[in-house]
């Protein structure tokens, strides 16, 4: 899922052995309270407007917690090239994301496509690092060696990491507009907030949907391990609840890109379905993709995509990454894999009760009117 960093290719404020965080999102200082309901704390954001966003920064009442840099909300205000724009409701989502995105957005709207670049876009915890494996492969001729050996961080690059990681000062943007034809680029973001180039240009799009519990729980993790989220399980679920962690609104991600689902460059999966029948799939990735392998390769492709292998295979599971970021949260040691579980319906081992009926009525609120489903098998 994250982009691989050289050192010598990037000036960052707190030195590493190697740059490679990828995927840490640096959630750390991200996440704050923003109280969105009528029956919540009233706050009196700071509105300021840009050629094509508004950002509303949200002040923080978690400093306790060490979330000390400032957060925002910024939603697209400019429709020109939107892909939804005759669609106005909802309108575009506003984003809840580090501050220090301001400085990057109008430069990813502007961001340069290309028509062979391969894009790979999702909520975190999504299945994202299967996805930018499973799509690679198929795209450079199933080349196994160069998948084990060079890691996927600089295979796929995380377009938006530097543009929303407040402790690192690197340009992902510039390296994701120079890498090698054709590119591999993954994000997070929200739909409104992308290049607004997808739209014109039209280069092939990969989405994968997860069902929001088991993202919920894998995110958690995450955090907590890897980013230093000082919160419990529950203050965890609350903040997503209440669209405050990075790049949410969590379900509207998935609504935006299901209304594309019919459009020709865009594929759109779940990891569910990844899960039941990978193989089965394959196919279908495939001729998307305009690529074509034997039975017998597309048995060994899957076999190399299964969980148990990737979790084995240092490129994917960002070991080093792991590794660098645990020794910086002052967690070395601690016993956490990139890749951990990969199980569907984990989460009711790990969420109670009460929090899966509140994500229950969350889903369903924020789903109606839309055909789209949740798959939790």
């Amino acid at each position: 899922m994250f982009v691989g960093f050289a050192a010598a290719n990037v000036n960052h404020h707190q030195p590493s052995p190697t740059y490679d965080l990828g995927n840490a999102y640096i959630l750390r200082h991200h996440i704050t309270v923003l109280q969105r309901r009528s029956s919540c704390v009233h706050i009196r954001p700071t509105r300021k407007q840009m050629a094509s966003f508004t950002f509303t920064d949200v002040p923080s009442d978690l400093a306790e917690r060490g979330y000390d840099f400032r957060n925002t909300l910024v939603q697209l205000t400019d429709l020109t090239d939107y892909p939804l724009a005759e669609c106005p409701n909802p309108p575009p989502a506003a984003m809840f994301v580090s501050s220090k995105y301001r400085n990057y957005a109008e430069r990813v709207r502007d961001f340069r496509v290309y028509e062979d670049d391969v894009w790979i876009v999702t909520f975190p915890k999504s299945g994202t690092t299967w996805t930018e494996e499973m799509v690679w492969l198929i795209n450079h001729d199933l080349d196994y060696e160069t998948a084990r050996n060079v890691k996927l961080n600089t295979r796929s690059t995380f377009l938006e990491f530097g543009a929303i990681a407040d402790r690192y000062d690197v340009d992902t943007i510039a390296l994701a507009a120079n890498r090698e034809r054709p590119r591999q680029i993954k994000s997070h973001l929200q739909l409104p907030l992308l290049p607004r180039q997808l739209w014109t240009v039209r280069p092939r799009i990969v989405y994968v949907a997860r069902n929001p519990k088991d993202v919920a729980v894998s995110y958690f993790h995450h955090c907590q391990t890897l980013v230093g989220y000082r919160g419990d399980r529950g203050a965890f679920f609350d903040d997503l609840l209440n669209d405050r962690i990075t790049f949410c609104p969590m379900i509207q991600h998935v609504l935006s890109f299901w209304a594309l689902k019919d459009e020709p460059n865009v594929l759109f999966l779940t990891y569910e379905s990844m899960k039941r029948d990978l193989r089965g799939l394959l196919p279908k990735v495939c001729q998307f993709l305009n690529k074509s392998y034997t039975d017998t390769q597309l048995d060994e492709l899957a076999v190399h995509l299964s969980f148990s292998e990737m979790k084995k295979n240092p490129a994917t599971n960002k070991h080093d990454m792991v590794q660098n970021t645990l020794k910086s949260n002052q967690r070395e040691g601690a016993p956490f894999e990139f890749m951990r579980k990969g199980i569907v319906g984990d989460y009711r081992n790990e969420m109670p009760e009460e929090y899966s009926e509140r994500f229950d009525q969350f889903v369903a609120e924020q789903t109606a009117g839309s055909d789209f489903k949740f798959d939790y098998e």
